[in-house]
C-alpha cells in the first residue's frame, strides 16, 4: 500500500515523503493488524504529534511539516551527539534562506548501495545523479533520508539562531563537530579532518 500513490496522496503525502508520517515511538500491534490499520494508526499518530505549537514553530522558519522532518533526518544522520542537532539545523536553515545547496553528506551516502561502509565522501560520490544529491540541486531533497527521531524534529523546530554557514567533524574524532562563519575558517577545520583520517588510514 505505501507503493500506491493513489493511496498515500490520500493521507497528503508522495510517495517520496510518505516516510515522514511515521513518527518514531512505542506503539502496540497484534499479529493481524491489516496493513491499512498500521497506516491508519501512523496517519493519527502524527496528526497528534504536530500540536498547534509545533505547527506555528513550523511556520515560523518557512517549513511544511514534511520539510521539517526531512530536515531533521539530515540533522540527524549528520552527528550521533544530540545536543548538536539544533545547531546542525540552524546551519541548514541559514543556507535555505540564503540560496545555498545544503550540502549534505548524508544525502550522498544514502545513495550508495553499501552505504554503511562508507567512511568518507568523494567527489565521485556528488556526481550521482539524483533529486537527493544535494551538492548538485538545491533545497531539500523530495523525502526524509531515515525516519528522525522525534528529538530530531524538535531540533529542527527549535533550531539554533546563530550566524554559521559551515561545520566539521573535529579531528580529534570524537564526533563533534566546529561550526565556522566563513570559508576559509571551515577549510582549516575540514582539512585537519582529512589529515586525521589519512593518519588512521580511515578511506
Amino acid at each position: 500500500m505505501a507503493n500506491d500513490s493513489n493511496y498515500v496522496s490520500k493521507f497528503g503525502f508522495s510517495m517520496e515523503n510518505f516516510l515522514a508520517m511515521i513518527i518514531p515511538n512505542t506503539y502496540e500491534f497484534y499479529w493481524n493488524t491489516s496493513a491499512r490499520e498500521f497506516y491508519n494508526r501512523m496517519h493519527k499518530e502524527y496528526k497528534k504529534f504536530w500540536t498547534e505549537e509545533r505547527i506555528n514553530k513550523a511556520e515560523a522558519i518557512n517549513l511544511t511539516k514534511q520539510e521539517v522532518i526531512i530536515l531533521a533526518s539530515i540533522a540527524q544522520q549528520e552527528s550521533n551527539k544530540q545536543e548538536e542537532w539544533p545547531a546542525i539545523a540552524g546551519v541548514y536553515l541559514n543556507r535555505l534562506k540564503s540560496g545555498w545547496k545544503l550540502q549534505a553528506d548524508p544525502t550522498l551516502k544514502y545513495l550508495v548501495e553499501d552505504r554503511e561502509k562508507v567512511n568518507r565522501i568523494y567527489d565521485k560520490h556528488k556526481t550521482i545523479q539524483s533529486p537527493y544529491n544535494t551538492y548538485q540541486n538545491k533545497g531539500l531533497p523530495p523525502g526524509p533520508i531515515v525516519v528522525p527521531q522525534i528529538q530530531a524534529i524538535d531540533s529542527v523546530l527549535n533550531a539554533k539562531d546563530h550566524e554559521y554557514m559551515y561545520f566539521s567533524a573535529k579531528a580529534d574524532l570524537s564526533g563533534y563537530h566546529h561550526f565556522s562563519k566563513t570559508l576559509r575558517e571551515h577549510i582549516n577545520h575540514a582539512n585537519e579532518y582529512q589529515r586525521a583520517l589519512n593518519k588512521r588510514n580511515i578511506y
